[in-house]
């Protein structure tokens, strides 16, 4: 039987913008490919292309993984803080 599970901890993330900044920030690194130069991310799983406008979240352990920008904005929302 399916059930159904939520998350129960937080991420950061913040939208890449495709400068140097968040590339040197990220460890963003450049491949030749078919159409020119693409950005790509490396995470656990490996290699990851990640677009500009997409959002690099990180996890708990420190780790980083690209989310497009349309599956992000379903699936997070930004967490209040009280001060």
């Amino acid at each position: 039987m399916i059930k159904e599970y939520r998350k129960k901890t937080t991420i950061k993330a913040e939208q890449f913008d495709g400068s140097d900044e968040m590339s040197n920030k990220y460890d963003v690194h450049w491949h030749i490919g078919e159409y020119g130069f693409v950005p790509y991310l490396s995470t656990k799983e490996g290699k990851m292309i990640i677009k500009k406008g997409a959002w690099i979240a990180t996890g708990i352990d420190g780790e980083h993984w690209p989310i497009a920008n349309d599956i992000f904005r379903r699936t997070y929302e930004e967490v209040k803080h009280c001060e």
